[in-house]
């Protein structure tokens, strides 16, 4: 590639940048796919969408629904499924957690890239004692399930809620709480080590919501927390719950366990009461949260790590129970259309023309590329200029995609052109 090249196309992705605010963050992140409503896609629309127009290659849903397991297969987005909190008793025999895997693995595996079985949700913050005394029994039944079947890469795990800890305001003195460590979570810290599965935690700074903790919960300035044990100050609340849980597996001497973030996020909508439920506050704490477990910097307990993180939710839930802001977790609408933008979408600010008169891209065979309405012709003819060349051609005098003439209609074109050529330098 020669340097006129190189800096050409340098400069067109700078035009690019400003013209279509696409995203420059070069990360993935999981999302919990719920299925509370009456008017979602088909699960075959929403791998699509997700596989084509997000950053989005994991999802995590809360149960084995076929048509999901189905509708996500060769894709390449890895899946999460969950066991019912009440088959967890059951489950223990190992007859029926042979029947279970094959039924809700076998049959759809590896086609559909299932990464790892979630069992129950929360099981110790429901106080069911059945279900907690059979939660460790269950998660080694279905392992060793799983290794009868010859599926060696499908891990297990059971997501907890932080209320498992205590004194975690201050990180480096949270403990697992005594009535849980040595019955339940010594024996799940174990499994999960010598299995190499994650613990899984579901961090949610927004029920511990007060209007004088608003700053230090929506990653806004503030004058923090400190921990005396550590004299480290923390400025926001969603890195102080992650040092916590370190800290308090530490102590228990499991600080190599990779922790994976099942569920976090907030609600854009809430009842009159709620008023902390906006599309300004679920801006501000996804996008916050999402840079925290994607930058690479980590947390100051856990320096230069990245988590594994499934925000909650892909969509809002219309028959979800309980006040407006349980129906409004969700990063889009049924229509696909973004509540708000917290950079994962991959298109942003591109659309898809109608389908009277659509036309492939020559090159990618997908659907034209547009660019965002405000965009002036003097900036749109500077990304036209930046990338001559043969792949110009089209463009040209005489070219295939000539008319309509203008700038806007040329610039179309060459957006994703422009991107394929910075994929392969």
């Amino acid at each position: 590639m020669t340097a006129t090249t190189t800096t050409s196309i340098t400069t067109a992705l700078l035009h690019l940048s400003t013209l279509l605010h696409l995203s420059t963050t070069a990360f993935s992140i999981g999302v919990n796919y719920g299925t509370l409503a009456n008017d979602l896609p088909s699960p075959s629309q929403v791998a699509n969408f997700l596989k084509t127009q997000t950053i989005i290659d994991s999802i995590k849903i809360f149960d084995t629904n076929p048509d999901i397991l189905r509708g996500f297969a060769n894709t390449n987005i890895t899946v999460t499924v969950t066991v019912g909190n009440g088959d967890i008793p059951a489950l223990v025999d190992a007859n029926a957690a042979s029947r279970w895997v094959a039924n809700n693995i076998e049959q759809f595996y590896p086609q559909t890239r299932i990464k790892l079985i979630a069992v129950g949700n929360e099981i110790l913050f429901t106080g069911n004692k059945e279900w907690i005394s059979h939660l460790v029994p269950c998660i080694k039944s279905l392992h060793q399930a799983l290794v009868r079947a010859g599926i060696n890469d499908v891990k297990v795990s059971t997501p907890y809620t932080l209320g498992i800890l205590q004194n975690s305001v201050q990180p480096s003195a949270a403990r697992i709480k005594p009535a849980y460590g040595k019955v339940v979570f010594a024996p799940m810290l174990e499994f999960l080590r010598q299995t190499k599965s994650p613990l899984l935690v579901n961090p949610y700074p927004y029920f511990s919501y007060s209007p004088s903790m608003e700053d230090y919960i929506l990653f806004k300035p503030n004058p923090g927390i400190h921990d005396d044990n550590t004299n480290i100050t923390y400025t926001n609340m969603f890195v102080a719950m992650m040092d916590a849980v370190y800290s308090a597996i530490k102590a228990m001497g499991y600080d190599d366990l990779d922790i994976v973030v099942a569920e976090s996020g907030w609600p854009s909508l809430g009842d009159p009461n709620q008023p902390m439920c906006t599309v300004e506050n679920a801006v501000l704490y996804n996008k916050n949260m999402i840079k925290v477990v994607t930058s690479g910097e980590g947390t100051p307990l856990m320096p230069k790590r990245r988590f594994e993180t499934y925000v909650f939710a892909l969509f809002n839930e219309n028959l979800k129970p309980g006040t407006a802001a349980e129906r409004n977790w969700g990063l889009f609408r049924p229509d696909f259309s973004p509540v708000y933008d917290v950079g994962i979408l991959s298109n942003i600010g591109k659309v898809t023309r109608p389908s009277t008169g659509s036309s492939p891209s020559p090159t990618t065979g997908k659907t034209w590329s547009e660019p965002k309405a405000d965009a002036s012709d003097k900036a749109l003819q500077a990304s036209k200029d930046c990338s001559q060349g043969a792949h110009c051609k089209p463009i040209q005098t005489g070219g295939s995609s000539f008319n309509p003439n203008n700038i806007r209609s040329h610039a179309s074109l060459l957006i994703p052109l422009i991107m394929i050529c910075f994929v392969y330098i």
